[in-house]
């Protein structure tokens, strides 16, 4: 009985069938980690982007806003123009459900031709985060203290002229909770100069037409 026990103890002890499975078992939840950890990552990194690219589209759309080939016409900017520009600036970022999470805050930064100052003329903004401009609202820099410009580094514009400057804010929602990252807040600007000539309008005034719609776009 003894001699058979050794014998089956020796067979079992040089028995290598199940090594390489033990092996892939123990170090499967490590590779399952990994692989989900560097999907969060690269998914986070192109929700990233795909930030920036709405920041820079829509102050790009925002310049050419009244653009005519009229040099005798010098076109104003209405409302259903700009919530046109938010409107699709909100369907480039459907894919991450932008607009519940996200804030897009356009701004026209213009140079008082009185005073010579720079203010925030109007401000339009769309998405249901609540957060507001780093630079202030609407009327900024007009009066009491001064704004120097927009942006690091600072951007300015010139006399009769407008830059489209915009923030877009967004919570980042991960693909597998807080497990790996925590929901962050990408910040991204963008900033455009006006394509043309524009009728800006009074310092004091709107700065914006009505158009032919109410406007879905005021940052309230």
């Amino acid at each position: 009985m003894i001699a058979r026990i050794a014998l089956l103890a020796g067979r079992l002890r040089d028995d290598t069938r199940g090594v390489s499975f033990m092996e892939f078992a123990l170090i499967l939840p490590i590779l399952v980690t990994l692989g989900f950890y560097g999907t969060e990552v690269a998914y986070m990194a192109v929700v990233n982007m795909q930030v920036g690219q709405m920041a820079s589209l829509l102050a790009d759309n925002a310049s050419r806003l009244g653009q005519t080939d009229n040099s005798a016409v010098t076109p104003t900017v209405n409302e259903s123009q700009i919530d046109s520009v938010m409107s699709g600036a909100l369907v480039q970022g459907q894919s991450f459900n932008f607009a519940a999470n996200g804030r897009m805050i356009l701004s026209s930064l213009e140079r008082d031709s009185a005073t010579g100052r720079q203010f925030i003329h109007w401000q339009r903004c769309r998405g249901s985060l609540v957060t507001k401009s780093q630079y202030g609202p609407a009327g900024t820099g007009l009066t009491g203290a001064t704004l120097a410009g927009m942006g690091n580094p600072v951007v300015t514009a010139n006399p009769n002229s407008a830059v489209m400057y915009v923030e877009v804010f967004y919570t980042y929602q991960p693909l597998f909770g807080s497990m790996f990252v925590n929901k962050t807040v990408f910040r991204r600007e963008a900033a455009y100069m006006i394509r043309d000539d524009r009728n800006l309008g009074a310092s004091t005034g709107p700065g914006v037409t009505p158009g032919t719609s109410a406007s879905q776009s005021q940052c309230t």
